[in-house]
């Protein structure tokens, strides 16, 4: 069968390569088109648009935008239809795969989304565009089965999440090699920078984050290097001698990271099933983030405590975020009451997740319901 599948970021093509692998096992004949980014492409979809050239972070940059995203929603619509998938796929990216979803749905082409658009944290009215559009839908966090079946009477399948398989099929490292291959500090223990993927937000997130590495001498400071951005980005961020630098390879940093501080974002997830505590951090501009916090409706910004329903990952949210709250919060999980229980709720969030396989379980749904 030939299928079609939109991610937008870096998250959706890393779970989106997981599908194609499991599509393809599933369904040997499996001819995949997509846009996503360099791990789909290598799992064996032909790549039509990258994600690098469509992310675009908070309202005032979309807006600034338009042009562009309107004109990759026509080029994207006419590459569907040459294309004429028995399935399209949709991978999160909502305000772009919905649009195109609606489209698709008037065609007649058979929609599935897998990982739900975050309806359940703003702008809970789109379930009626997702009820009317959407063939299918599978979820990866436990509370969305409920939201959707409970609360709006649209049947949805639970398939666990797809980190956890991701984070499983990764290749082990030794902690001295990587260290000595990317020139970081064989004697002190690694605090994890993960800053996010989009330059507006690695650039505010980093200056707050390198500003209390001072305060931590005892401790090597390392940022993971996104696969959106250039290696030279991040070269003004490496001034100091106490700062690393790894690129493309977070999953390697967190297995050898004592802590870590990292921006809201499935990057919190991560850090949390990799057995790191951690401090969440989130600053917008101002514009985007008085237009966030009035339709946001969550308690929570980080997945983790989402998830927990509670607070188990501190967040420093805006003008919380300063230099001398981050040294304090990191000072709690480096050692300590608070270390310890981050690394025990960590232990019950992974249970609640459902165990490996999300991959092959939407793969085979997808299958079976084309």
């Amino acid at each position: 069968m030939k299928y079609y599948i939109i991610a937008g970021e870096a998250s959706g093509d890393l779970h989106g390569s997981n599908l194609i692998k499991a599509l393809r096992h599933k369904d040997t004949e499996a001819e995949i088109r997509c846009w996503g980014g360099d791990l789909m492409q290598a799992a064996g979809g032909t790549l039509a648009k990258h994600y690098k050239e469509l992310a675009f972070m908070g309202f005032l940059e979309v807006i600034m935008n338009l042009g562009t995203i309107f004109a990759n929603i026509k080029y994207c619509k006419n590459d569907i239809s040459q294309f004429d998938p028995d399935v399209i796929i949709f991978i999160d990216y909502s305000g772009f795969n919905l649009r195109i979803a609606e489209w698709a749905k008037q065609q007649n082409y058979k929609t599935n989304y897998y990982i739900s658009p975050q309806i359940w944290a703003s702008r809970e009215g789109r379930i009626h565009k997702i009820k009317k559009n959407i063939d299918a839908m599978y979820v990866i966090l436990p509370f969305e089965k409920a939201f959707y079946e409970e609360k709006h009477g649209f049947p949805v399948h639970f398939v666990g999440h797809p980190l956890i398989d991701a984070i499983d099929n990764r290749d082990v490292i030794d902690e001295q090699t990587f260290r000595k291959q990317n020139d970081l500090d064989n004697g002190k223990p690694i605090i994890a920078l993960l800053p996010g993927s989009r330059k507006q937000e690695v650039t505010k997130m980093l200056t707050t984050m390198l500003s209390v590495t001072e305060d931590f001498p005892d401790y090597h400071f390392v940022i993971a290097g996104a696969p959106s951005l250039d290696n030279t980005f991040y070269a003004p961020f490496l001034k100091n001698a106490n700062v690393g630098f790894v690129a493309n390879k977070t999953y390697s940093l967190l297995s050898i990271s004592h802590a870590a501080l990292v921006t809201s974002g499935t990057a919190t997830l991560e850090t949390a099933l990799f057995k790191v505590p951690q401090v969440v951090c989130y600053k917008a501009n101002w514009i985007s983030y008085q237009i966030a916090k009035r339709i946001i409706t969550l308690k929570y910004i980080s997945l983790v405590n989402l998830i927990m329903d509670q607070e188990i990952v501190k967040e420093l949210i805006q003008n919380d975020l300063t230099t001398k709250n981050l040294k304090g919060e990191l000072s709690k999980i480096i050692r300590g009451k608070g270390r310890e229980d981050q690394l025990k709720a960590y232990k019950l969030l992974e249970q609640k997740l459902g165990g490996k396989g999300a991959s092959a379980k939407a793969a085979s749904l997808i299958v079976e319901n084309v």
